[in-house]
């Protein structure tokens, strides 16, 4: 354990959730009907908040694959795009290049792949993976802090809409926050759709 985490509570309690969480996700996502479900509700959400531009991620071993249902919103509408989240360094904030199905891919940092693509775009709504969530919409993730240092320096005046992507066998009572913590607009599930 780190010595920031040791001193910080907050940060010492959301790496034990953190361990038992991921192992819920495992096995939530082996469930049959939970891939159909979440790419239904996928494409509500995108539907309802209606994005020129919805960034998503590369599925990492355990989480929801969104690929599918990227492909098919983005079929409907020529005008519609998609983006996947590059980093362009370590321990800064995101890029979001344009994403398209068969785009060739190259391995990025952590070895997740990003697009070759170098075409930035800005999204107006970020599906974000989770590994825990709670019912006030607070989203608990690896703990890189990325997605908190994109948002917090996200360009110009109108942030994206957030909506977490979770299985619903990962939902807690509540999440250990702390300052730079912010709820998400909205989480999907296999079993239902938060709005906050």
């Amino acid at each position: 354990m780190s010595e920031s985490i040791a001193r910080n509570p907050a940060a010492k309690r959301k790496s034990e959730l953190r361990k038992m969480l991921l192992e819920a996700r495992k096995t939530a996502c082996c469930a049959p009907d939970a891939a159909a479900a979440l790419g239904a509700r996928i494409l509500d959400i995108l539907e309802h908040y209606a994005p020129r531009v919805a960034a998503f991620y590369w599925p990492l071993t355990g989480e929801f694959d969104a690929r599918d249902a990227l492909a098919e919103w983005l079929s409907l509408d020529a005008r519609r795009q998609a983006a996947l989240p590059v980093i362009p360094v370590i321990g800064t904030a995101l890029e979001f290049h344009e994403w398209a199905p068969g785009m060739p891919m190259k391995i990025g940092h952590h070895r997740i792949p990003e697009p070759e693509s170098a075409r930035v775009l800005v999204p107006d709504l970020l599906l974000i993976p989770c590994v825990g969530f709670d019912g006030d919409g607070y989203r608990l993730g690896y703990g890189g802090g990325y997605y908190d240092r994109t948002l917090a320096a996200w360009p110009g005046a109108v942030r994206p809409a957030t909506v977490g992507v979770a299985f619903e066998a990962c939902r807690i009572n509540d999440l250990p926050r702390e300052a730079h913590d912010v709820p998400l607009d909205a989480i999907v599930t296999d079993a239902g759709s938060y709005m906050h």
